[in-house]
């Protein structure tokens, strides 16, 4: 059962979008303002859509927060559409005045056909509103709680764009993790290698003008993490499992890998396990190639976690499809899109780590207020020194 319990509701054209947030302790300090930097940053990016000029995400907390404070019941979190009072004949609960035009000509890469064949939907737009990547803002709202909880506890949590189509980056392989972090904050694409950011736009660009898309790789990372959060008793506790599924049900995530990754499918276990030293106070490791798990345990290395996001699957230059009812060949649907959105999965990327990880840290510490929390956790690191 999960401690940190959460879920979106909403359509990407509807009036809004909500998440309940369950399990939060009593009495961590969150504000608004702790949320909209997620989602601000998630707006962003070079290759982005026109949708990013017209919303301006801000997150109304609209239950279990008083005075700055969580009061340990659930957390109401709604992030309303602006581009809703556009789309009022075609969306919201209410019964249309005329049908609206249906979406019959699925798209490729989309949910349309398997989501309208599975729903039994002849309008296709019952579909992509809720298969839309729009979803993932509250993914990054309910992460900024997330983030808010692990702060508390020590444990920071980023994102940083490694690669955009056959362009990677490579400077942060020399670079300390606060570097990174502080690197790719301050880029257009989340990357901390300039060079390679400027190469990525090149390519975006290009992308673009033949009316493609791109994808790319995003690595998370998070910091000061504790030894023993996961467990290695059954599959379904393996904190590595968990942290996988998460990113792979991020919208266009096509693959994870967590440390060394496939990398070590290639090379002798000699070049892959991270030798064991202490030094007197803790056990330390001079390398991180099992990406701070271990049989499903964190090990006390930051944890280290790559997703591969595929190109955007609606073109400017549509492939081939079939019309829903007239089984006629068509090109495919188009819905206003971006060209490259990787730099916005990697906040949903970073997100998502920092849920499940603070879904794991309730469940090995508990408490039902933030002063129970802490207590717990500096009690077990207690516990670690004197190993």
């Amino acid at each position: 059962m999960a401690h940190f319990r959460w879920l979106t509701a909403g359509e990407s054209h509807g009036p809004g979008l909500v998440a309940l947030v369950d399990g939060v302790p009593a009495g961590l300090p969150l504000l608004a303002s702790d949320i909209d930097d997620g989602l601000a940053r998630r707006q962003r990016g070079y290759g982005r859509g026109g949708r990013m000029k017209i919303e301006t995400d801000r997150v109304t907390l609209q239950a279990g927060v008083r005075g700055g404070e969580t009061l340990g019941g659930p957390l109401a979190l709604l992030v309303p559409n602006k581009d809703f009072e556009s789309w009022k004949g075609r969306m919201g609960p209410e019964p249309f005045d005329s049908p609206p035009e249906p979406v019959v000509r699925p798209r490729p890469g989309h949910a349309d056909l398997a989501g309208g064949l599975k729903y039994d939907r002849r309008d296709l737009r019952d579909i992509l509103e809720r298969a839309s990547a729009r979803e993932t803002t509250m993914r990054v709202a309910v992460g900024g709680v997330a983030r808010k909880l692990l702060a508390a506890c020590g444990i920071d949590v980023f994102a940083h764009v490694i690669s955009i189509g056959d362009v990677n980056a490579l400077a942060h392989k020399s670079l300390d993790a606060e570097t990174v972090r502080l690197r790719s904050r301050a880029s257009d694409l989340s990357c901390a290698d300039p060079d390679a950011e400027e190469r990525m736009k090149e390519a975006i660009h290009t992308a673009s003008h033949a009316g493609d898309t791109l994808g790319g790789v995003f690595e998370a990372i998070a910091t000061n993490v504790p030894v023993g959060l996961g467990s290695h008793v059954q599959w379904d506790r393996k904190l590595d499992g968990r942290i996988a599924q998460a990113m792979m049900c991020i919208q266009a995530i096509k693959g994870v890998e967590i440390g060394m990754g496939f990398e070590a499918a290639r090379v002798r276990g000699s070049e892959v396990h991270d030798p064991i030293a202490h030094n007197g106070a803790a056990f330390t490791r001079p390398r991180n190639g099992a990406g701070g798990l271990e049989g499903g345990i964190t090990n006390g290395q930051p944890v280290v976690v790559r997703a591969a996001m595929k190109p955007i699957a609606t073109l400017r230059k549509p492939l081939p499809s079939v019309h829903v009812d007239s089984k006629q060949v068509a090109d495919a649907a188009f819905e206003r899109s971006d060209i490259c959105a990787v730099a916005a999965a990697s906040v949903v990327g970073e997100a998502m780590l920092a849920i499940v990880l603070a879904d794991a840290l309730l469940e090995k510490f508990g408490g039902d207020s933030l002063k129970e929390l802490l207590r717990n956790v500096d009690g077990y690191r207690t516990q670690l020194s004197n190993y």
